[in-house]
């Protein structure tokens, strides 16, 4: 009956037709920015954390293929591109250990969880033209998504204009075999609105073994029930074939930076699946003093990954809600805004493995041997959360909330021949986060704010598991203390914006996968950590004519992100530096544009070195990256819309590590696998067409 119910559900949301609704918000005026993820009211002036809002306009000034270069450029935030499907995120270096995928960092499609119950996130099966702004928390200072370790990230659909039909078109063909097509159309009123977006990306890549081709259908509408009720609706398709090169040794990286892993290579490693996300979302104000909102939604993924160790074939399907009830009043003269909550979640993950015996066939490719592992499990948390927050009087904001969550885990084996061995069961008991952040405007323009938050992660059942099969119960979340000082800043006329944020996050019960196999970890709680930091970020517009503007920004991140107490074994670690995150990032970019329709769009970034094990015997080396893109639009038959645009990545061509493998392990005579090259110079150019009916 489990595996039934998102079916079901996904059945019932697509005869009801609707969406998930966004919120209009001003992202000119940064000071009025309102944060639409909060559950209150709050702006990027006034909140006591470290955000970040990127908008449609920002996202435009890349190549439109993947969201690396945009991220990046975030203070505190470092996103590592193995491949267009292999991608690691780590915010103020938690996550940054992980081996493959991006952990302990909650994800969102318009309000629908991209993130496992697991704890793992998927963000880059997310079409860049679907997105219209990304809004970023970092650290644990948002009670009511769960108070997440690294923070959270937050994706939100293209506005659907009303009183507009719309169709548009992009092509943009690339270096390495890349092209995508992009087909959308919209049509909005008052009271309806709907949005189709077809997306086609394809690359040969520039590695041996790394093709890749990614199709996705999504649609979106939007139903007023009345003045106060709204019914939205969102649905993604994906389809997915990408091979992997996977990493390689140093030598091949300095020598053949194009080879594949030579096992992958000769298995033609890769994986593919089908990939369904829904949700149907509700809004009503009750009243002047209450609002209501909730969502239901639900994923299914189905999936065949040859790799050289083995084959998987897994399927997975989820289904959850979340709802928030609203109240503003006013408490002894004290105007106040509080939020009560709860998000909840069911994933189920059945895979089967099977031995792949291409090494024994004259061809290259893999080749499915006999079944040796069949296994079923189930996952599933509850979030509930409270948050308050207070105008204690014209200047003075006070935050407060408090999160509790309980995960639960069951692994049952399917291949055992004995039908009587019972479920492997374990769940982490409860678990509090509270949150507590003060700002103070000493201006309308200045504010400086303090917080104190407490996150946690909580271990994947691979993590739990024993190299016996048992799951090892003495594992215990990870748990952060995060305290943090900012300042935000308008001046020199509204032209300069100024952050500076300094954080000190403590983390204890520190999970480490020790590795045991090339396909096999297990994770133990050897620890503590300490990550402080400073994160600066400036805007800046240089000149502003009748036909010319010119903004240039900065944004900087320094950190001391170090094992406190680390002991693996008979290794001790203490103190050393953490693994593969660098110790200090930085973007400096231009950005010209005039009134005749001509953009150029100028990015740098430096990034430090890393250290790719616990141990810190070896380094990667600092690299620097250069991005140039230029565009021109303008009108055809006075309805036709028309863009030309062209761009060079790494235009210095660095040979560089996109990303690394922490911790990897030589067998036998190998030599470990620690790189991900990334892409050489590249160039890719487009052109957009966008007809108003």
């Amino acid at each position: 009956m489990y595996n039934k119910l998102p079916f079901f559900f996904l059945f019932m949301l697509l005869q009801q037709g609707v969406a998930f609704s966004q919120i209009t918000k001003d992202t000119t005026a940064l000071a009025a920015v309102t944060i639409v993820a909060s559950p209150t009211t709050a702006t990027l002036q006034n909140a006591a954390a470290s955000l970040a809002v990127i908008s449609r306009k920002e996202l435009d000034k890349s190549d439109g293929i993947i969201l690396t270069s945009v991220l990046n450029k975030i203070p505190g935030l470092y996103m590592q591109q193995g491949a267009l499907n292999t991608i690691k995120i780590s915010i103020r270096g938690i996550g940054s250990r992980s081996q493959y995928g991006t952990q302990k960092i909650k994800a969102y499609f318009e309000g629908i969880p991209l993130t496992t119950a697991e704890g793992e996130s998927t963000i880059e099966d997310i079409d860049l033209e679907t997105i219209g702004s990304v809004e970023i928390i970092k650290g644990p200072n948002s009670t009511s998504f769960g108070s997440g370790l690294g923070g959270v990230i937050n994706l939100f659909a293209r506005e659907i204009p009303t009183d507009e039909f719309q169709a548009k078109s992009i092509t943009t063909y690339g270096s390495f075999g890349l092209l995508k097509q992009n087909f959308s159309a919209n049509y909005g009123k008052s009271s309806s609105m709907g949005s189709v977006n077809y997306s086609h990306l394809q690359s040969d890549g520039f590695r041996q073994n790394s093709s890749y081709d990614r199709k996705s259908l999504t649609l979106q509408a939007q139903q007023k029930i009345n003045s106060k009720g709204e019914l939205s609706f969102i649905g993604m398709y994906t389809q997915l074939k990408a091979y992997i090169p996977s990493s390689i040794n140093e030598d091949d990286f300095n020598n053949n930076p194009e080879k594949a892993a030579s096992n992958w290579a000769q298995a033609q490693g890769y994986e593919s699946y089908d990939k369904w996300m829904m949700g149907v979302g509700y809004r009503q104000q009750l009243s002047s003093k209450w609002s209501f909102k909730s969502s239901v939604f639900s994923n299914i993924k189905k999936a065949y990954e040859p790799r050289p160790f083995n084959i998987l074939d897994d399927e997975s399907s989820s289904i959850g809600f979340r709802s928030s009830l609203n109240y503003k009043n006013t408490f002894l003269s004290v105007p106040f805004e509080t939020s009560l909550g709860t998000e909840m979640a069911f994933d189920e993950y059945s895979f089967s493995l099977f031995e792949n015996v291409y090494a024994s066939q004259t061809n290259p490719g893999s080749v499915a041997g006999d079944e040796f592992s069949k296994k079923n499990q189930k996952s599933s948390y509850q979030n509930y959360f409270v948050q308050a927050d207070f105008s204690l009087s014209a200047k003075l904001h006070l935050e407060t909330g408090l999160a509790f969550n309980t995960t639960r885990y069951s692994l049952r084996d399917l291949f055992a021949e004995a039908a009587t061995i019972p479920d492997l069961a374990y769940t982490f008991g409860k678990v509090w986060s509270p949150r507590a952040g003060l700002s103070y405007s000493f201006t309308k323009t200045k504010t400086i704010y303090a917080s104190i938050s407490k996150g946690f992660s909580t271990p994947s059942v691979a993590e739990t598991l024993t190299p016996e099969g048992q799951i090892n119960t003495n594992l215990k979340p990870e748990i952060g203390w995060n305290y943090e000082l900012g300042l935000k800043a308008h001046g020199l006329n509204n032209k300069l914006y100024t952050e500076l944020t300094f954080f000190s996050t403590q983390i204890t019960n520190l999970l480490v996968a020790r590795r045991t196999a090339e396909d096999q970890y297990i994770g133990i709680n050897a620890g503590a950590s300490s990550h402080i930091g400073m994160e600066f970020l400036v805007n800046y517009q240089l000149l502003q004519t009748s036909q010319y503007q010119v903004s240039t920004y900065f944004s900087a991140a320094v950190n001391s992100f170090k094992f406190k107490d680390f002991v693996d074994g008979t290794n001790d670690y203490s103190g050393n530096q953490l693994t593969a995150v660098p110790d200090a990032l930085w973007n400096v970019g231009v950005d010209l544009s005039n009134t005749s329709g001509f953009k150029l769009h100028t990015a740098f970034s430096k990034v430090g070195s890393m250290p790719l094990n616990d141990q810190n015997s070896k380094y990667t080396q600092a690299y620097s990256l250069l991005d140039l893109k230029t565009s021109y639009s303008f009108m055809l038959l006075k309805r036709l819309k028309t863009e030309l645009s062209t761009g060079i990545n790494n235009a210095t061509n660095t040979q560089y590590a996109a990303s690394v493998l922490p911790n990897a392990a030589g067998f036998g005579q190998a030599k470990p696998r620690y790189y991900y090259p990334g892409n050489p110079r590249n160039y890719y150019g487009g052109i957009s067409l966008s007809y108003l009916f």
